[in-house]
């Protein structure tokens, strides 16, 4: 069994009203990968990504990009411990706006 990564994103540039969250949704359902990922308050989009390790990094070079009308500046990255209170996810979710 391979082991499970955890990752919080947090993407600035103009990556609100351009269907970026729920691209990432599905790109992650391909990807088998689970999570969630919510529009802030400031305009930009945080997702938390868990999985593999290549299939997590795949997705870090997606949001990276993000779907075609986005224009992504900046995608912080930020590793996540299991044994810190990280939680593990079933799916990938779209979550309200914080």
């Amino acid at each position: 069994m391979s082991s499970i990564v955890t990752r919080r994103l947090h993407v600035h540039g103009a990556v609100q009203g351009v269907w970026y969250r729920e691209s990432m949704r599905q790109q992650a359902e391909q990807l088998g990968v689970t999570g969630w990922v919510r529009n802030r308050l400031d305009g930009s989009v945080e997702a938390m990504v868990q999985g593999a390790p290549d299939d997590v990094e795949t997705m870090i070079a997606w949001a990276k990009r993000g779907p075609e009308r986005a224009q992504v500046a900046n995608v912080i990255v930020t590793d996540t411990v299991a044994d810190a209170g990280v939680e593990t996810f079933n799916a990938f979710s779209k979550l309200p706006t914080y």
